[in-house]
């Protein structure tokens, strides 16, 4: 078997293409420039964000393997820190791409415009999980229900789908939602320590 038929787990690192390897696999030249983060963050917080860009360079490369191996990154990490972050930055990109306010067509037109252009290079893409990402963010359905109904894997998938797709609308960079709501929610749960 070559190496263009195993698919990016059966390769090793040397095989995978930059968005194919973890963070620590690749070279200085390979990572992204979202990929420096703030130094005062903890460790599990730079992986969910290194996860997160590498998805979204996947998202944006409309690169299947590499979204394969970014989602099982993030699968690797606290499944509610990650969602905790996702939400965050749906809802930021959700305000920003609607000032005016959000209406159900709105959220609607948004999660067709995030079929229509993922379903032509992910063909088995999940709309409901998708409408799970969106409803979860925004508070109308429990997030924890959710991904238990469709699977941790296939949540993280549709959230950095729905991000991605969202962030095309926007002219922050997708490291600046990123680093906004880890931001956010450390600064949240400073607040609720005693």
């Amino acid at each position: 078997m070559t190496p263009e038929q195993r698919t990016p787990e059966q390769r090793t690192p040397e095989q995978r293409t930059p968005e194919q390897r973890t963070p620590e696999q690749r070279t200085p030249e390979q990572r992204t420039p979202e990929q420096s983060w703030p130094t005062h963050w903890p460790k599990v917080a730079r992986d969910i964000a290194d996860a997160t860009a590498d998805a979204l360079a996947a998202v944006r490369a409309a690169n299947r393997d590499g979204l394969l191996v970014a989602v099982e990154e993030l699968r690797g990490l606290s499944f509610e820190q990650v969602s905790s972050v996702h939400a965050a930055i749906v809802r930021e990109l959700l305000e920003d791409t609607h000032p005016d306010g959000l209406s159900s067509e709105d959220v609607q037109d948004a999660l067709t415009a995030c079929a229509k252009s993922t379903i032509v290079w992910l063909p088995d893409l999940d709309v409901q999980a998708l409408a799970a990402v969106y409803t979860g963010a925004l508070g109308i359905s429990d997030l924890e229900d959710d991904s238990f109904r469709i699977g941790h894997g296939a949540y993280l998938r549709s959230a950095v789908l729905v991000i991605g797709s969202l962030s095309t609308g926007v002219k922050k960079a997708q490291s600046a939602y990123v680093i906004r709501a880890i931001d956010e929610i450390a600064r949240a749960q400073t607040i609720e320590m005693p």
